[in-house]
């Protein structure tokens, strides 16, 4: 297998795994008598691990070894995952989901993403590297859209297997720290050619990049804090007590949406070769926004299932161009700090509001964090464009292709 490939599947099964915990923990605590305080406390604490191992990753990612760093992850998730199969104390989860950098967002984009994001550009020429990202991010909600069909696992132990509700929960999460340790095994597998080329000191940015990613990550900070708000377990949460849904009708309605986000990154691509990357981004973002607020509204499940579908149609839109003018604006040499620093301010921002939406949804609405989420989200998408829109990547000039490392 190229590294390429590798990097695929394990993004695949990375995401499955994510897709499905992020469905079940919520619901898996709550059966432990866990308010939605304390859960959304939980999710903040599995999103702050994985701000600090972002932290480590951009600092010393390079000088540690790429592949060393990704295998070390994936131990690091698959332990947190088999305490909390156990654990059932809010100190012992808690903490458990700090290690193991537990994910409840519904969608791969921890510190494992950083390496990946840095290594897939040599394998590509520049008027191919959106399309890698595109196809990278479409295996990745493929395995999420199948390992929320897979939420409904604990509902089949159940009726099955006369397993209760602990044990059938319990089970699940079991599941995920062993596909997580799978993982590390693929990555044992990646070439040397994945490290990087320059040995000697670490890169630095010069003043133009670093006044660029100042700009750039804090309006990624903006969208990845409304995006806490919007987490798929505290989705869960407020389509089980809003509508009475269940564990196996939520997972399923994930599954549509993940199979929307996959189908919206191929057209993304292609949008962007007619538009630019900044205008897809933009463009497309906006009216999801506008479509999430709506669910808090809606009269009934089928209309809330409907209307999400729509929005996720659109929102993953932005993600493989982000991930393509990202690394198109910075030079080789400072991709790794520029995909650090970025993915550290998301993962930074994600961890604080689960917390809030959480008591937002005990003591006010239910409906409340998608409303203060959807508008936070269009003032990004807004800066985003006044900032950016005259900031073009190579492909965009009519600069000649450069040639690829390898695929």
């Amino acid at each position: 297998m190229s590294d390429r490939r590798i990097l695929y599947c394990g993004a695949f099964v990375r995401a499955f795994a994510v897709g499905m915990v992020s469905v079940v923990v919520g619901l898996h605590l709550a059966t432990l008598g866990f308010e939605p305080g304390r859960i959304g406390g939980v999710v903040g604490a599995g999103l702050l691990g994985g701000a600090l191992a972002a932290i480590l990753t951009t600092w010393c990612g390079d000088r540690a070894g790429r592949r060393r760093v990704l295998v070390v992850l994936a131990l690091a998730g698959a332990l947190g995952g088999l305490v909390i199969t156990f654990g059932s104390s809010l100190v012992v989860v808690g903490t458990a989901a700090f290690l193991g950098m537990l994910n409840g967002m519904g969608r791969d984009r921890g510190p494992s993403l950083i390496i990946d994001q840095v290594i897939l550009p040599a394998t590509a020429a520049d008027h191919e590297r959106t399309r890698v990202f595109a196809v990278y991010n479409v295996i990745q909600d493929s395995g999420h859209a199948l390992g929320a069909l897979a939420a409904g696992l604990p509902d089949l132990l159940r009726s099955a297997a006369g397993f209760d509700a602990g044990l059938a929960f319990r089970s699940a999460i079991g599941v995920y720290a062993l596909l997580l340790a799978g993982t590390a095994i693929l990555y044992m597998r990646l070439s040397p050619a994945v490290e990087p080329r320059l040995a000697g000191p670490r890169a630095r940015l010069s003043p133009r990049s670093r006044g660029t990613l100042v700009r750039i990550a804090s309006l990624f900070a903006i969208d990845s804090l409304a995006g806490g708000f919007l987490t798929t377990t505290m989705l869960t949460l407020f389509l089980s007590r809003r509508f009475g849904a269940g564990a196996a009708v939520i997972g399923a309605l994930f599954f549509g949406a993940r199979v929307a986000n996959a189908v919206s990154h191929l057209a993304a691509a292609w949008l962007a070769r007619r538009i630019g990357l900044v205008n897809t981004m933009v463009f497309t973002h906006i009216p999801s926004s506008l479509l999430l607020a709506t669910v808090a509204w809606a009269p009934s499940f089928p209309i809330a299932a409907a209307l999400f579908l729509l929005r996720e149609g659109l929102v993953e839109m932005d993600v493989p161009t982000r991930q393509s003018f990202v690394m198109a604006i910075f030079p080789a040499e400072e991709r790794t700090l520029a995909s650090g620093v970025t993915h550290l301010v998301r993962l930074g921002a994600w961890s604080v509001a689960p917390s809030f939406a959480g008591l937002l949804m005990q003591g006010a609405s239910l409906g409340v964090p998608l409303l203060i989420g959807g508008g936070m989200k269009i003032v990004y998408d807004v800066a985003l464009w006044t900032a950016f829109r005259r900031v073009t990547p190579p492909e965009e000039r009519g600069v000649a292709p450069v040639k690829a490392a390898g695929a």
